[in-house]
C-alpha cells in the first residue's frame, strides 16, 4: 500500500431533496455559493495539499459535474480574445486535474457510494470529501489529516463538537485524547440519540481511509432502507486496526441544509475582493432597516 494519498473520492450521487425544486433537474453539489458551485471549494481544498487525482461518484442528472470540471475551448479562446485575463485564468485553473467519473445506479448510502470508487482507487489510501460540507479552502484541516495518517498510517475521520441536541444527526465517537486535537477513537455509533450518545464530538465530512476499508463496505450489514453506513464499516475495520480522528475548530458551513448554505453564502461574499464591500454595505444597511421596523 502506497504511504501518499493521491487520491480523493467526492460522493455526488444524492438527490438534493432539501433544496427542490433547484435540485429537480441540476445537481445540488452545482448550487452556486457567491461565484462558484459547492463541489469546487471541496476540489480546491484537496488541490491545495497536494491531491491531483479525484473520483466524482454521480447519479442520474449529474452530467453538469462533468461539464464543468472539462475544458470549455470556445469559452478559454473566447475570453482570450477579448482580454479578460483574471477570468481565463479562473476556469483553467483546475485543468491541470485529473477526473474519473463513475455512476451509482442506486441509492444506497455513502459506504456504498465509497465503494463504487474501489476499480480506481485500488490498493492506495484516499481522501473523501463530502462537498455539503463547506469548509474555506484557506483552512489547514485536510492538512492536519494527512499529517497525521502519515505519522500513524492509519485512517483518520475529520471531528468537531456540536451541540447535545444534535448528535442524533452525525455518527458520533468514543475515543481518547492522544495529542492536540487528536484522538484515538474506541467507538463509533451511527445517529445515536442524546440520551445513549458516548460525547457529543461527531465524525463531519472529511476521511482519510485506507483500502481495507472496502471489504468491510462489502460484507457490512445494510441498515435502514437497505444502506451501507460507512460507520458501520469503520466500526468493523476498527476491531482490526486503530483509528484516529483530528478535531476541526475552524468553522465548517451544513450546506446540506438551506440555513447553513445561506450562512457560507454571506460568509464567502463577505470574503470574495469583487464584492465584499458592496456586500457589507448592504447588510448594514438591511439590519440599519430592520432596527427601524422593529422600533
Amino acid at each position: 500500500m502506497s504511504s501518499e494519498v493521491r487520491k480523493a473520492v467526492f460522493p455526488a450521487a444524492g438527490l438534493g431533496t432539501r433544496f427542490l425544486p433547484a435540485t429537480k433537474a441540476s445537481p445540488k453539489e452545482m448550487l452556486p455559493i457567491v461565484d462558484k458551485p459547492m463541489i469546487q471549494y471541496a476540489v480546491e481544498e484537496a488541490e491545495k495539499c497536494g491531491i491531483r487525482e479525484f473520483i466524482i461518484i454521480t447519479g442520474r442528472n449529474k452530467r453538469t459535474i462533468e461539464d464543468h470540471f472539462d475544458s470549455v475551448m470556445e469559452l478559454e479562446v473566447t475570453l482570450k480574445k477579448k482580454g479578460k485575463h483574471s477570468l481565463l485564468n479562473e476556469v483553467q485553473r483546475l485543468n491541470h486535474l485529473h477526473f474519473a467519473y463513475i455512476r451509482q445506479r442506486m441509492p444506497l448510502g455513502l459506504g456504498h457510494a465509497i465503494l463504487c470508487s474501489k476499480p480506481v482507487v485500488h490498493n492506495e489510501p484516499f481522501a473523501v470529501m463530502l462537498s455539503d460540507d463547506i469548509i474555506d479552502p484557506e483552512d489547514a484541516l485536510l492538512k492536519e489529516m494527512l499529517k497525521c495518517f502519515q505519522k500513524y498510517q492509519s485512517p483518520v475521520l475529520a471531528l468537531q463538537k456540536v451541540p447535545k441536541k444534535d448528535v442524533s444527526r452525525y455518527g458520533i465517537i468514543k475515543g481518547i485524547k492522544v495529542d492536540k486535537n487528536l484522538f484515538k477513537i474506541e467507538d463509533l455509533v451511527e445517529k445515536p440519540s442524546p440520551s445513549n450518545a458516548p460525547s457529543n464530538i461527531a465524525i463531519i465530512g472529511r476521511y482519510i481511509l485506507t483500502p481495507d476499508i472496502f471489504h468491510f463496505l462489502e460484507t457490512v450489514t445494510p441498515g435502514k432502507d437497505g444502506e451501507i453506513q460507512l460507520t458501520d464499516a469503520l466500526k468493523a475495520l476498527l476491531k482490526t486496526r486503530d483509528i484516529y480522528g483530528y478535531l476541526f475548530e475552524g468553522r465548517r458551513y451544513d450546506a446540506g441544509d438551506k440555513a447553513g448554505f445561506l450562512e457560507a453564502t454571506v460568509e464567502f461574499a463577505l470574503k470574495n475582493p469583487e464584492v465584499k464591500t458592496q456586500f457589507r454595505k448592504y447588510l448594514l444597511s438591511l439590519k440599519s432597516n430592520l432596527k427601524t421596523r422593529q422600533g
